[in-house]
């Protein structure tokens, strides 16, 4: 199995790297600078490394990126900074999306859909399973919205997988995990995943470890039986208390 990863060198995106490397996956990863990646990358024959921006990438030139993989990974995010959440690319995540299913549409020729699993937010509703949220979390996040661009970019993002791809697509299959507040562990830990948040995301946040996001996405890419138990779905990852 081959993966293409979007967003392999950030924090989240190495996790998941080290994760599909340790299950001995075949993995493309679309880095910005060969300088900020693990020198063991470089010279691993599971992993081919493609220096450039997702946003500077043509359709055709994804379809070539992705004709022999099997499965399609993003990890994709804004960077903390005041260019990165209000400067251009605004819509970096949405964008990339439906970039890439569109090359997977034009290099569709295997018997089995192309498994796309996005990296989101519990901050985003999941509206196919009308998800109840507080009067004060719906004003709080109408404000968010309008004033950090990349909150509405995550939502319009895991909208076009569920709106535009849908349950029942012949080319693609997907799945959007939502993480709580992230946090940094060196080591995978017990965590537990529900179909919808159980917990505000603003008065009552859980902890999702960076590392056990990698591990869930990597199993989900890998493990048939957990694919099928979530595919369609935007599952909520909570690391264990």
């Amino acid at each position: 199995m081959t993966t293409f990863i979007l967003g392999a060198s950030g924090a989240t995106g190495k996790q998941l790297v080290a994760q599909l490397l340790q299950k001995d996956q075949k993995l493309k990863l679309l880095v910005r600078s060969l300088e900020t990646i693990p020198e063991h990358w470089k010279n691993n024959q599971q992993v081919i490394l493609i220096q450039g921006s997702i946003s500077d990438l043509s359709v055709d030139e994804l379809a070539m990126h992705v004709k022999d993989c099997d499965a399609v990974a993003s990890c994709l995010g804004h960077n903390l900074t005041w260019k990165g959440i209000y400067g251009e690319p605004r819509k970096l995540v949405k964008q990339a999306i439906e970039n890439i299913c569109e090359a997977i549409h034009k290099k569709d020729s295997s018997p089995q859909p192309t498994k796309l699993v996005l990296m989101n937010t519990t901050g985003n509703r999941n509206r196919d399973l009308k998800e109840a949220v507080s009067f004060g979390e719906k004003v709080i996040f109408r404000i968010i919205r309008g004033l950090l661009p990349p909150q509405k970019d995550n939502e319009m993002a895991a909208d076009y997988l569920r709106t535009q791809i849908g349950q029942n697509h012949t080319s693609i299959e997907w799945v959007a995990v939502r993480p709580d507040g992230l946090i940094d562990h060196d080591l995978v830990s017990e965590y537990e995943v529900y179909p919808s948040p159980i917990r505000s995301a603003l008065f009552n946040p859980g902890k999702t470890s960076r590392i056990n996001v990698g591990h869930f996405m990597a199993c989900l890419i890998t493990m048939d039986d957990l694919w099928n138990q979530w595919k369609g779905q935007m599952p909520v990852i909570y690391n264990k208390m």
